[in-house]
């Protein structure tokens, strides 16, 4: 098994609170990480309807067959399992549950209602890539092979072909997750509208637009995308709320939690179409984002992330602001050395009145400084995490 980086904050919480919860998009490796760090509780998924239907028929008495807590996989498909949880561990302070699930709208619903205060939270994604690297040598691995694949564990630990993953997961979702969040009546509708965001993978939303080429309301956008940040799909990088001027960018960008999945949908069927393909940018652009994620959530962090940009067209596609420093990362696929890429930090910086720590994570090898800032092989963006985003 892959030493997932969230072990030793899923083992510091364990400390101070009864109940963990471990959230996370379907197959990012939640049941399997939990059941080998907790092998002696037992474990249950209400993914199984005989189980689900023991469970919320009789809540107390479930529980009770398990003296010394659980593990519960899938639990918001047992909401009426919260408040008998609360009980018990206010009764019990040995008691210990160790609670997951795949729709993050339902399960922060229920806990809010019963466990607020009594939960420790956390998020797990997809492998990063310092998990990979611990299982695969990337030496002489283009990144477009990286970003094709994608990094859900069952792809690594499986074999399994992309192309086949990604069709049963998109599948598995639409029956699944999305029927139970909402009530769509017409999934083909929703698989369109998937689609249509992963060509917008990288760009401003544009509710409208949206709205127009899948043929529904622009209410109805906006609850799609609660859908898929909910489910662990996407996620929303919001601009840089500290104004320097009033005509900024306003709408959020889209990406996805994971470019496997993102190429899927846009078509690609091998790494060598992904390098020739008119979304790398995007993608690449995606995956580093995608990282900056996991490394916070991974360690529990709190440094905000959003990206600059202003009337005139000029941005930043990332700053980091955790309080006591902003890091401004230009991100780029191109994989030749050019100072070019540094070009929007010198507008940015006069506009920010600070001395910042600057970044270009790009598609090349090397690394190196510059008197402009750090120029960043993506193979070395764990330098990146370790150093200024580990504390």
């Amino acid at each position: 098994m892959v030493k997932r980086e969230i072990e030793p904050n899923i083992k510091e919480l364990s400390k101070y609170f009864q109940v963990i919860s471990l959230t996370g998009p379907r197959q990012s490796g939640k049941t399997t990480l939990l059941r080998s760090m907790f092998s002696n509780l037992p474990y249950v998924s209400l993914e199984d309807p005989d189980t689900r239907t023991i469970a919320t028929d009789d809540p107390r008495k479930f529980l009770n067959n398990y003296p010394n807590g659980l593990i519960i996989d899938e639990i918001q498909r047992g909401p009426e399992l919260f408040s008998y949880i609360q009980g018990f561990v206010d009764n019990d302070k040995k008691l210990k549950y160790y609670i997951s699930g795949s729709q993050n709208f339902l399960l922060s619903e229920k806990i809010s209602q019963s466990l607020a205060g009594r939960v420790g939270i956390l998020k797990l994604l997809p492998f990063s890539i310092a998990e990979i690297q611990s299982i695969s040598k990337l030496k002489d691995i283009h990144h477009t092979e990286l970003l094709y694949k994608g990094f859900y564990p069952a792809i690594y630990d499986k074999k399994t072909p992309p192309s086949i993953f990604y069709s049963n997961y998109v599948e598995t979702y639409l029956e699944k997750d999305v029927r139970i969040i909402t009530n769509i009546e017409n999934l083909n509708t929703f698989h369109r509208f998937l689609k249509l965001c992963a060509g917008r993978a990288g760009q401003l939303v544009n509710m409208s637009s949206l709205a127009n080429d899948a043929g529904i309301s622009v209410n109805t956008v906006k609850s799609w995308l609660s859908v898929l940040e909910a489910s662990y799909i996407i996620f929303l990088l919001q601009p840089y709320h500290k104004s320097f001027d009033k005509r900024l960018v306003k709408s959020p960008k889209l990406y996805f939690n994971d470019t496997g999945l993102l190429s899927y949908l846009l078509g690609i069927k091998n790494n060598a179409e992904l390098y020739n393909h008119y979304s790398t940018g995007a993608i690449f652009e995606n995956f580093i984002l995608a990282e900056l994620y996991k490394h916070k959530f991974n360690n529990n962090l709190s440094f905000d992330m959003y990206f600059w940009c202003d009337h005139k067209g000029k941005e930043i596609d990332c700053i980091i602001d955790n309080g006591s420093k902003t890091i401004a990362i230009e991100i780029k696929s191109g994989e030749t050395q050019n100072t070019s890429y540094f070009t929007n930090f010198e507008y940015w910086k006069n506009l920010s009145n600070k001395t910042e720590h600057f970044y270009v994570i790009y598609g090349g090898e090397k690394s190196l400084e510059t008197k402009y800032g750090t120029l960043l092989s993506w193979r070395n963006i764990n330098k990146l995490l370790d150093s200024e985003l580990s504390s």
